[in-house]
């Protein structure tokens, strides 16, 4: 079976190879990236499965979710994909925080096709999978609809804080309000076309471009409606209103390359929050937290920190018998040497 693919070009930058996709090409088969043919993202797939939820079944809204961590943890860190990537893009996060004790979950988005709806279907799923309340992190339309979802809770809140990466606070930055309500209907290749048009290919690192190169095969891979519902999400008209998240206490982590996001939407988001964290990447790309994941997970610890001694943790509190076990086995591992 021909399979559409996005080629990436021979060119080099500083050295190293530079995706650049070419839309329209088809090849028999298609080169796997490295990021999913490193070890880690195989032992992701093996040991964290992804299930679905339904949480409508009238609407047939359906959530695929990865989760790890203790179960008892009742406010874990979500993590929100941006428009491009399904929710292993993350499982570099996912494993490390994991292996530390917090609870994580990444989630990829049902078929829905404007933020309030988005909302709800959250809160749904949020209810069934009995949570308290939630950290958040999300990139890009992820950053976005984590911030549009605490001011649809604003009242009875549900988030603890927020991570917003490479994230905007007004759609009207895409420029593309009228294109919007007509994404429903346009065939698959318009719709990654268009998506790829906001990844830029000027030089890059090689851990920039493996991510890069990670993103592109998802975005071949995602279904047409899937993509239509969240481009629509990303361009239909809509705002945060920063003063019902006065409560919510906010990191921005941005990086200082290339990205998809003008140097105008990220002094939006600052002067809206101007009280919230700043993490800076000096390089990254569209997605830092897969290209420096060591760097992200580093701010994502020191984010969570402040709330490890209070109920609404995301991470389980150690177990004193473990601690001590440990500690006896380094006592004696230091004798015997």
């Amino acid at each position: 079976q021909r399979t559409l693919i996005f080629l990436r070009s021979k060119r080099r930058g500083q050295g190293l190879p530079l995706p650049c996709f070419l839309l329209g090409v088809f090849e028999e088969d298609v080169r796997m990236s490295v990021l999913r043919k490193s070890q880690e993202y195989v032992s992701f797939r093996s040991t964290i499965s992804r299930k679905k939820i339904t949480v409508d079944n009238v609407r047939e809204e359906v959530w695929s979710v990865y989760d790890a961590g203790p179960r008892s943890v009742r406010c874990p860190l979500i993590f929100l994909p941006p428009v491009s990537a399904f929710a292993d893009i993350f499982f570099q996060q996912i494993l490390y925080l994991a292996s530390l004790g917090y609870r994580v979950i990444a989630v990829d988005y049902p078929t829905v096709w404007n933020d309030r709806d988005w909302c709800e279907s959250f809160r749904k799923l949020i209810d069934s999978l009995q949570l308290d309340k939630v950290h958040l992190f999300g990139s890009s339309l992820g950053g976005f609809l984590a911030m549009k979802f605490a001011e649809y809770t604003a009242i009875n809140q549900r988030v603890h804080s927020i991570m917003a990466c490479n994230a905007f606070i007004d759609t009207a930055v895409f420029d593309k309000s009228r294109s919007a309500t007509g994404f429903w209907a346009m065939p698959a290749f318009l719709l990654k076309k268009w998506v790829l048009s906001h990844i830029p290919n000027s030089p890059t690192e090689r851990s920039i471009a493996d991510a890069t190169d990670f993103v592109v095969e998802q975005i071949e891979s995602m279904p047409r409606d899937e993509l239509a519902a969240r481009l629509t999400l990303n361009c239909k008209p809509a705002y945060v209103e920063p003063q019902k998240l006065t409560a919510v206490a906010v990191t921005i982590v941005d990086v200082f390359d290339d990205s998809a996001l003008t140097n105008t939407a990220q002094e939006e988001v600052y002067k809206c929050f101007p009280n919230a964290k700043r993490a800076h990447l000096k390089q990254g790309g569209n997605f830092p937290y897969a290209s420096y994941p060591a760097e992200v997970n580093c701010y994502i610890q020191i984010h969570l920190k402040p709330f490890e001694d209070d109920r609404y943790s995301a991470k389980a509190p150690d177990d004193p018998t473990t601690a001590a076990a440990a500690a006896v086995a380094a006592s004696a591992a230091a004798e015997n040497e």
